[in-house]
């Protein structure tokens, strides 16, 4: 099962690479990684994104807290509605003549902007949820992507909701 661990950390030089190496020297891939630092600029939030069973999970839960520099572990497991994800994605699509209409309904459909036009390419900007970011990917790729970015997702707990 796929899982978005949400780690706020102290914004220190080397916390990055330690908990890049815990998840390595256990065997666990990192899918997704995305770190900022917070409004406090003492204090990154990292993204992680990761797959395995829930003793898995558990065991990476338990070593990140173990980690000094480490303030808050939050495991979001899929379909979990207390959290909101995000992912950008910049897509160059090359157009001609006969496709650039296409790619333009395409792209507003998917309430997209075109952040760059060139003679014979598009870049677009894409933001939203994985699926999202999927379907206009497979889209567009019969019309010819040449390059894409993405950037990892970005998850952020929801406040209690007014009834």
């Amino acid at each position: 099962m796929r899982h978005t661990i949400s780690v706020l950390v102290d914004n220190k030089p080397g916390v990055l690479a330690r908990i890049a190496g815990l998840f390595s020297g256990r065997g666990f891939n990192i899918e997704s990684l995305s770190v900022n630092e917070t409004l406090d600029p003492t204090m990154s939030q990292m993204t992680i994104v990761t797959r395995g069973d829930d003793r898995v999970l558990e065991q990476i839960n338990k070593q990140l807290n173990k980690l000094i520099d480490v303030i808050k572990v939050i495991d979001y497991e899929k379909g979990d509605e207390n959290h909101i994800e995000r992912e950008l994605a910049l897509i160059k699509v090359a157009v001609t003549d006969k496709c650039r209409a296409e790619v333009l309904s395409i792209i507003e459909i998917f309430r997209c902007k075109v952040i760059d036009v060139g003679k014979a390419h598009y870049t677009v900007e894409v933001t939203g949820d994985e699926n999202k970011l999927n379907a206009i990917i497979e889209l567009l790729r019969p019309l010819g992507i040449r390059e894409i970015v993405r950037s990892g997702r970005v998850t952020l707990q929801r406040e209690a909701r007014v009834p």
